[in-house]
Parts: structure tokens; sequence; C-alpha cells
């Protein structure tokens, strides 16, 4: 597969079709590379299932883990510390909204600017950048 990017010059008719064509390959190879990582991945999950050793040191793990949330369970009912939970959980939620929002601006900003960056008040120059990703499409 050739994973030279497409550089388009010109607003050449034949340049969609291929593109199109190019996006579909990519996808066609991504999909199939994720099939033969799955099939990878149980082939790796069923030669540590089938070692002894591993299989001990698994189960010693998990009663280790059992352990280690009860005390972390113990430890986080008290209210001083369910109540920091309960702040970091806020101030997550605070930086998602914050970020969403941020995306909207720089959006905004680069559609009336042009200007694919803005110098922060630090003086550090940063550039907008966007991801794109393909979902597949829902009934409606």
């Amino acid at each position: 597969m050739d994973d030279t990017p497409v550089v388009v010059d010109s607003p050449d008719v034949t340049v969609l079709p291929e593109l199109e064509s190019l996006i579909k390959s990519h996808i066609t190879g991504i999909e199939a590379r994720k099939r033969e990582l799955k099939k990878l991945r149980e082939m790796v999950t069923d030669a540590l299932g089938n070692d002894p050793t591993y299989q001990e040191h698994e189960k010693a793990a998990k009663e280790a883990a059992k352990i280690k949330n009860a005390t972390k369970s113990q430890i986080l009912k008290s209210p001083a510390n369910q109540e920091m939970v309960k702040k970091t959980h806020e101030m997550a939620a605070d930086i998602k909204e914050m970020d969403e929002a941020l995306s909207e601006y720089l959006r905004e900003f680069q559609r009336l600017s042009g200007a694919n960056e803005i110098e922060t008040d630090d003086g550090v120059v940063r550039e907008i950048v966007y991801v794109a990703k393909l979902v597949k499409r829902t009934g409606k």
C-alpha cells in the first residue's frame, strides 16, 4: 500500500475520484489489518492461557488486585476523600467543556482570520490542528 500523501495543486477533475479511491483502499487495508491484529492477539492470549506459570502468576495478581481495590474503597469512604473525588470529576468535566469550547473558538478564529497559528499570552506560538476520522453512519 502506498502511503504517499496526495498533494492537490489544482482543481483537477480526476483528483477527487483518485482521492476517494485512496480513502477506500486505506479503509480496506485498515480493516484487514485490524482483523489480522485480532487473530494475533487471540493467539498471544491462548499462548499465555496455556502456560501454567503464567496462570499461577495471573491468579496471584488478581488476588492482589482484589486486596488493593478493597483498601482503595475503604480509604475513599471518608467524607474528605469523597469530596476530593467529587471535585476531580467536576474539574474533569469542566476541562472537557472548556476543550470543546476552545475547539469551536479556534475554528471560528481560523475562519475569520485565515490564520493557522495563534500566539498565547506566554508568547508561545501554537498551530491550529484538526483531526478527521471516519465513522459508520447510523441508520436514520
